[in-house]
């Protein structure tokens, strides 16, 4: 209930795990039907850079802040978000909820959970009066099993939680595990900082004891691993689209040098088979 995104906005893990957010998002649009997506930690839908939480870290300078014509092909959609939204110079990130709203049709649904009373109340204010968007403000875990799988059939649940609590690796996989009993066929997204690597052992290893179907592991560490500070991030995709890990590599490989200053790393694998 403490975190708030606006300090790490558009940050080193911000920028792979929205850019990969944006592929799943391209790939939902490739078919005519109708999708829903529940974000289980929204936010406040955009963030401006110029704030003073943001001033205060300055993350997004090694993030978001080193994108200004980089040469991305994995990640045009991303980028072109990016300068829709910045049409004169960096001055504001989008949070999932507003990267989900630009890729909603009139036929699309996001449900936007968001616990933290004043960032609800500035998701609710921003996306009043968009039918297709519901701001709740509720646990985002209890909502996967609440409402899943959706009337839609097709769709993607992102759960992107801030690792505050000791137990919250334990409780998205709990989540993953309810989802994926009442949701088989959806495709979940849950992100995981890197420090040791311990998160997102634990994350793959319950997928594949779990025998969850076709689960993608990706991760991008543009810092050295101390233990302490966040190296990078990480994503676990159940049911992931065709075609996401070549994609996923190839963004991986070009943010690996870019964010890293040729010293990054990456990798991205099947935890269970495609």
């Amino acid at each position: 209930m403490n975190y708030r995104h606006a300090f790490h906005a558009g940050n080193h893990a911000d920028v792979f795990k929205h850019a990969a957010l944006v592929t799943v998002l391209e790939h939902l649009l490739a078919k005519p039907a109708p999708f829903a997506v529940l974000d289980t930690h929204a936010g406040v839908g955009v963030y401006g850079l110029d704030s003073d939480e943001a001033l205060r870290t300055r993350e997004f300078e090694a993030g978001v802040g080193r994108l200004a014509g980089a040469d991305l092909p994995a990640a045009r959609g991303y980028l072109a978000l990016l300068a829709d939204l910045n049409p004169h110079g960096l001055a504001v990130y989008p949070g999932s909820p507003e990267i989900v709203r630009r890729h909603l049709r009139e036929q699309d649904r996001l449900i936007a959970c968001e616990l933290h009373p004043a960032d609800h109340a500035a998701l609710k204010g921003r996306y009043r009066g968009d039918r297709r968007i519901a701001a709740h403000r509720r646990d985002g875990y209890e909502a996967v099993g609440a409402l899943t799988p959706p009337a839609e059939r097709r769709g993607l649940v992102l759960i992107d939680p801030p690792y505050e609590a000791p137990d919250e690796a334990e409780r998205v996989v709990a989540a993953l595990t309810a989802g994926l009993r009442r949701w088989r066929t959806g495709v979940f997204m849950a992100w995981y900082p890197i420090k040791d690597g311990a998160i997102g052992d634990m994350l793959a290893g319950a997928a594949s004891v779990g025998a969850f179907p076709r689960t993608l592991r990706a991760e991008l560490t543009p810092l050295p691993r101390n233990g302490t500070g966040m190296a990078g991030g990480g994503l676990i995709v159940v049911n992931a689209p065709w075609r996401l890990d070549e994609k996923l590599a190839s963004l991986a490989e070009r943010l690996a040098a870019l964010l890293g200053d040729g010293m990054g790393t990456w990798s991205v694998g099947w935890v269970t088979p495609p």
